[in-house]
Parts: structure tokens; sequence; C-alpha cells
């Protein structure tokens, strides 16, 4: 005797919100010909290293004019370059920043893990892990603290950099013409009371966070919270990320401070050793 098949509801809730209904049906009506096109062109020009635009074609069986559009639109966003004297085209800058973006934030998500659990743990606070998005912090990973009331960033969650903690600790290392230049680029927007809005005033916060080894967002972003940072290297020495822990400031009090400031650095030198990099002492370099 046959029995009727009925999906559960946890498969029925299996699929990721991210996808359509039809997101195993790969026919020709769900995909975009030109964009499967342009990136067999994209993906063809990384195996050649570079190629002519006759050769490129030749070899992808498609029209000189085809492929050339292709190409000069990828121009227009830097995932291509061309050698004018030689007329060869290679794959540019913006295809291997597109890349590494994705191999830093993966690596960095992975290996931050053990760090942010043995930063919750050691504190009893909130950790963070953000990085740098233009002049704002993006958060990517958190170890949340059991206390009721507590500081949380969900992953993808934007903050300016300079009303936050991992903020301040990369802007701690950025060269002090950058810092002027985000200041003069736009006004710095006002949280609280506590937010350093003028370039005299967040220029001796960020030396005196470089002379520390970790920055302290003292109720900056939100009245009643605290949160202290340390900056991420990765191998070139470039600051790419940073750990944070954030909570009320009943609970890190002043006397706190400096403590938390040196078991977050800690835990940032780890993570830098484990992305590659090395740790020296960078305070008041």
């Amino acid at each position: 005797m046959s029995k009727e098949h009925h999906a559960s509801p946890s498969a029925s809730k299996s699929r990721a919100r991210g996808r359509p209904k039809a997101w195993d049906d790969k026919s020709a009506q769900n995909t975009i010909k030109s964009l499967d096109r342009a990136l067999d062109v994209l993906a063809r020009l990384g195996d050649l290293e570079e190629a002519t635009l006759s050769e490129l074609a030749s070899d992808l069986n498609q029209s000189p004019a085809t492929i050339y559009r292709v190409l000069t639109t990828y121009l227009a966003h830097d995932f291509v370059s061309f050698d004018e004297p030689r007329q060869v085209w290679a794959i540019g800058a913006g295809a291997f920043l597109t890349g590494a973006k994705f191999m830093r934030n993966t690596s960095i998500i992975e290996r931050a893990r053990p760090h942010l659990r043995r930063l919750m743990e050691a504190t009893g606070e909130t950790a963070n892990l953000g990085v740098p998005k233009e002049t704002d912090v993006l958060f990517l990973g958190q170890a949340e603290t059991h206390h009721a009331v507590r500081a949380f960033f969900a992953p993808g969650t934007l903050s300016p950099m300079h009303a936050s903690g991992i903020g301040k600790a990369l802007l701690a290392e950025w060269p002090e013409r950058q810092v002027a230049a985000m200041v003069e680029n736009g006004d710095l927007e006002r949280f609280t009371d506590h937010t350093l809005t003028q370039l005299d005033r967040l220029s001796s916060d960020l030396k005196a966070t470089k002379t520390r080894g970790y920055s302290i967002d003292a109720e900056e972003k939100n009245v009643g919270m605290r949160c202290i940072a340390a900056p991420v290297f990765d191998v070139t020495g470039a600051p790419v990320a940073g750990l944070s822990i954030s909570g009320p400031v009943a609970r890190i009090t002043k006397e706190r401070i400096a403590i938390i400031g040196q078991q977050v650095r800690h835990e940032a030198d780890a993570l830098t050793q484990a992305l590659g990099g090395a740790v020296t002492d960078r305070r008041g370099a």
C-alpha cells in the first residue's frame, strides 16, 4: 500500500532565506546569458594571463565585437587592464581586490571565532569582530555574553569609525593626513555629548590609543555603553580588522579598563599571528 509523501516543516524551512524558490532550477530561463558569457571571458582571460582581443575572441568562439563590449565594461570597473602599446588585455586590480576581500573575510571570520569566545569568557562581556569599510566599521561576528544587559551588533551592521572602538583602533593606524581628509570630507556625526567630532580631539584620542595599544569608546556612540578594542594586522602589516569587547559602563568600570585592554590586545595579537601577520610593539610608533 502506497503512502503519500508530505514534506516536513523542517524541510520546508531548510531553504536559505537568500534563495528563491527556483534555486535548484538551473535552466536557461533562470540564468542571464550575457552575464554567463561575461564571466566566461573573465575566467578565460585569467587562465591565459594575457591575450589580444582577436586571440580571446577566437579562443571563446565569440565575435571580437562581443568580446570587446565585455572587456570595456570590465575595464570601467578595473576588473581588466589594457596595455595599449602591446594591445593585450589582462586581469585587473579590481578582480584581485574582490577576490582578496572574499579570502580575507572568510579567513578572518573562521579564525576569529576562538579568539572571540576566549575574549568573551575572559572579560564576561560581548566580544566583536569588525573590518574597515571606507569610513565605517562592518561587524562580521560576535560572541555574546550571557548577561541580560549586553551590546549587540548583528553581522552586517555598520558603525562610523570615529564613534566606534574598533573604528578608532583602526584609525590610530592610519596616516594623520588620511584621518584629516576623512574629517574634512564630511561632518562627523554626533551621537552623544562624548562623540569626538573635531579633528584636534579625535587626533589626540588616536595618539593615546596608539600609545596604549587599544582604543576606548567612552559612551561615544551610545550613552551608558563602553567599548575597548585593538587592531588586527595581516601578513603585510596592514590593519585589516579589529577585536573589541562592549558592555555597560556599570560593568566595564574605569578601574577595569587597563586589564580588559590588555586582554583585548592579547587576543588581537593572537589573531594577527593566526592570519600570518607579525606581532610587534606598535605602541607610540
